[in-house]
């Protein structure tokens, strides 16, 4: 049976998911995108490792590293003020 905490994290991933595609397309908000975006691929190594993928498999990391990457890129973006509504 798959760790419950994993099984926790996957839920609140689709949840997360779900609203920052639902701001998205109400306010066209790239911040809620990019959120979205980084938590579906959270989700997906969540995925990976209730089906059985070592977390520490290159593709899990993968996965994880390009997550990260996209919320840093998106702050980054936030705190410069590319995305400042006008």
């Amino acid at each position: 049976m798959a760790d419950p905490v994993t099984i926790l994290n996957l839920i609140f991933c689709i949840i997360i998911v779900a609203l920052g595609y639902w701001e998205y397309h109400k306010k066209e908000s790239l911040i809620a995108l990019y959120i979205a975006i980084t938590f579906g691929l959270f989700g997906i190594a969540h995925l990976g490792i209730i089906l059985g993928v070592n977390s520490s498999n290159i593709f899990i990391l993968t996965i994880r590293s390009i997550a990260y990457l996209v919320i840093i890129y998106a702050l980054y973006k936030t705190a410069v003020g590319h995305w400042s509504n006008k």
